[in-house]
């Protein structure tokens, strides 16, 4: 009788420890309830491709040297606009005419645009020309093809996100950044350079729609193996602490290191000039080492020297760093 009852005891003590323990699992298959530190917890990467920007800077170097107004630069506008048409979107050209060191030459700024609830606007940027030299090939891996490889996927990622955006975002493609002398300084009393923005931004003014520009983000040599981005000095401060609190984040401070260091003059420059916000996310070390730039405007600015990882990083950083630069715009 006793052990009868001490059995009885014993089998009801492990159903109910059974069932206690059934209840606190999830069944298969069921999602656990998020918690605060799940919801808090930054995103760490993006649907950014990193194969797909590689093979864009594959391309572009394939055309071979992409000076303004050659063939091989026609050649990849055309690749620039098929591909924004199969983001489903409406690329436009900006054509304009300028005398350079060469004599006039014909430009062509590439313009595509995800419209949002207002007019006040985000542009998302890099140059797609390289350089000309007759001494060598100059093939522009970096110098712009990888920024131009990261602008294109950026745009094909947000065209896909069919979320309503508070603000306009333009991609736009720059012509005409490098000089068409051995340095920027030498010809036109300096301007001989930047001819795709300083038009884009004069246009901005003669239209009166330099407010309507709320931040511009230029891109410029960011594909480098050994990513190095330190805080451009000239550049808004607000938009450096959104880009590279952003990258730290995620984790990538050896890429987005916190020292300063000033390039001088970039694409961004204009804007800033015109009072239009603007930061240039830029790798000026293309070499083995900090302060190293032996590849730049090299015929070693190879599509060896380019890193699909690198491309990732940028692409997720300036991807995630958009909602931080939309909350501080007023």
């Amino acid at each position: 009788m006793m052990f009868r009852s001490t059995a009885m005891l014993f089998a009801a003590v492990l159903l109910f420890a059974c069932q206690n323990n059934s209840a606190s699992k999830p069944s298969v298959g069921a999602t656990p309830a998020a918690t605060k530190a799940d919801i808090d917890k930054p995103q760490k990467t993006t649907s950014f491709d990193a194969q797909r920007a590689f093979a864009h800077v594959k391309a572009q170097v394939d055309f071979g040297p992409r000076a303004a107004g050659s063939a091989a630069i026609e050649k990849t506008r055309d690749y620039l606009v098929k591909e924004l048409k199969s983001y489903g979107l409406t690329p436009t050209l900006d054509e304009f005419i300028e005398m350079t060191p060469r004599g006039k030459v014909k430009f062509k700024n590439v313009i595509a645009e995800i419209p949002g609830e207002t007019a006040g606007t985000i542009i998302i940027s890099s140059h797609y020309d390289t350089k000309e030299f007759k001494e060598f090939r100059f093939v522009g891996a970096n110098d712009g093809g990888s920024s131009t490889g990261i602008l294109l996927e950026i745009a094909r990622v947000m065209a896909a996100d069919k979320q309503k955006r508070k603000f306009t975002y333009q991609f736009v493609f720059f012509d005409g950044e490098e000089a068409f002398c051995a340095e920027w300084s030498q010809c036109l009393n300096g301007k001989d350079n930047t001819y795709g923005s300083r038009h884009y931004v004069e246009k901005l003014k003669k239209e009166k729609q330099t407010d309507r520009i709320k931040a511009m983000i230029l891109l410029d040599m960011v594909g480098d193996k050994d990513l190095t981005i330190p805080r451009e000095e000239t550049s808004s401060p607000w938009l450096v602490s959104a880009i590279w609190g952003t990258a730290q984040e995620l984790g990538h401070t050896k890429q987005f290191p916190s020292r300063p260091f000033s390039i001088g003059d970039d694409d961004h420059m204009p804007f800033l000039r015109a009072g239009i916000p603007a930061v240039d996310v830029i790798d000026f070390e293309y070499g083995n080492g900090p302060e190293d730039n032996r590849y730049w405007h090299t015929a070693e600015d190879t599509l060896d020297k380019i890193s699909p990882q690198s491309l990732k990083i940028v692409g997720d950083v300036i991807l995630l760093s958009l909602p931080k630069i939309e909350a501080l715009i007023r």
